[in-house]
């Protein structure tokens, strides 16, 4: 029997109590600190998970006075302002983590009435999210979340046992999701340490018989050139096709990035862009086609985001995309990208935001090392890559497969022992 209640009656009956973080002038910009507790804030808060960028941290005496603000796992905390519909589901390496200021938590006292983590996937359906925007507008100019709209949350129970077995099916997706992308993980470090002990340490396949000799850059192999980026890989840039013209854009094909592709998936490889442009809007715009597997870097805003393509791309303007070749094969050319970030960025120029111009890019010195040894690092790492471009195309389809299952198990349009069934083939 499916029930048909709010949290607010979760709280009056005694099941789940809403907290608000600590009020400003209880926790000061003064009292964080550069290592201690983890503080979550808005900025942390995503679709049932952490968004770790940027995280602060507070004293063990701020934790201590404040104590009352301390997390536990199966806690779930909203952000009070901006991305309302957002949450975090807090798990057991978060334990005792740290409420923000601009957080309300949900805390299950008891679940013998409804599963907290039932309750987390609940909240990342579209109804639930687009009930949440639309409560919390109210006409300003940036939604805001309070304890009695929280109360408000309408949700439809099903008895706790079948709760229990959705949870079961959605979690072990997410799971799966997890232990790949730790796969991934260690798989990409491995790439980027054995770059770091040739290209950067120099102690590559026979070093140890290699002269090295001084140079602007230091002390280098002797056999190794430093040239400009101009000499060493060829650079394209971008372009959009104009808005006011729909054959541009509409039915198209070709994969066009956006910076927001990038910093939105993080991911070494991209399949696929958020847009896609027709190839009269390729023609009729700056936007270039560059072949699969060349490096695409962003180079302005935010500078030094950079994935590899996997089909023929374009991008828009905010891009310069690197093409490699047999001096400087491709997981050589994405990992000085990758090391080399810092300096991208200390080249930025402008006043509203940071740019590295193409100009300036290409002036950047490179250490090239002899074609045998960067042919040989491509070999070496190429099959960590494509094992980790597979694991994330797995991932990328568990993601598919879940979220098109989850409101339906939610909503009851289909039985649990259907979602096992599906489970089962995502598995096989």
């Amino acid at each position: 029997m499916w029930t048909n209640l709010t949290v607010g009656e979760l709280v009056d009956a005694g099941h789940a109590e809403v907290k608000t973080g600590p009020f400003g002038t209880q926790l000061r910009a003064s009292d964080y600190v550069d290592q201690g507790t983890p503080v979550i804030n808005v900025r942390n808060i995503g679709f049932g998970t952490i968004r770790p960028e940027k995280l602060e941290f507070i004293s063990r005496l701020t934790v201590e006075r404040l104590s009352s603000h301390l997390l536990k796992p199966r806690d779930i905390v909203f952000g009070r302002k901006g991305a309302v519909e957002r949450h975090v589901f807090i798990k057991d390496k978060q334990n005792s983590w740290f409420q923000g200021s601009d957080c309300l938590r949900l805390r299950m006292i008891d679940e013998t009435r409804a599963n907290s983590r039932y309750l987390s996937y609940a909240f990342l359906t579209r109804s639930h999210q687009s009930w949440m925007i639309q409560q919390c507008s109210h006409g300003a100019t940036m939604p805001s979340l309070n304890q009695d709209i929280i109360k408000r949350i309408p949700i439809n129970l099903p008895p706790v046992e079948v709760q229990n077995s959705i949870v079961a099916i959605l979690s072990a997706y997410d799971d799966l999701i997890e232990n790949n992308s730790r796969r991934i993980a260690i798989l990409e470090e491995m790439a980027r340490r054995l770059y770091e002990e040739w290209f950067v340490h120099f102690r590559f396949p026979g070093h140890e018989d290699a002269a090295f000799i001084d140079t602007e850059q230091g002390s280098i192999p002797g056999r190794w050139e430093i040239k400009l980026v101009a000499d060493t890989f060829e650079i394209i840039g971008g372009g959009t096709p104009s808005k006011k013209e729909p054959e541009y854009w509409e039915g198209g094909t070709i994969n066009w990035y956006a910076p927001t592709d990038l910093t939105r998936d993080k991911t070494a490889f991209m399949d696929k862009s958020g847009i896609q442009i027709t190839d009269l809007g390729l023609k009729k715009s700056s936007a270039k086609l560059f072949p699969p597997m060349s490096v695409m870097m962003t180079s302005r805003a935010t500078i030094g985001a950079i994935a590899i393509n996997t089909t023929e791309a374009a991008t828009n303007q905010g891009f310069i995309t690197c093409l490699p070749n047999e001096n400087f094969p491709l997981y050589l050319l994405y990992q000085w990208l990758r090391a080399n970030v810092e300096t991208f960025i200390n080249l930025g120029t402008g006043a509203t935001f940071k740019e590295i111009t193409k100009g300036t890019f290409k002036t950047i010195p490179v250490i090239v090392p002899p074609q045998d040894i960067a042919k040989k690092y491509q070999e070496t790492v190429e099959p960590m890559m494509k094992m980790s471009l597979n694991l994330q195309r797995k991932n990328d389809n568990l993601r598919a497969q879940r979220d098109l299952l989850l409101p339906k198990l939610i909503s009851g349009e289909i039985t649990v022992s259907e979602g096992e069934n599906n489970l089962e083939n995502a598995v096989a």
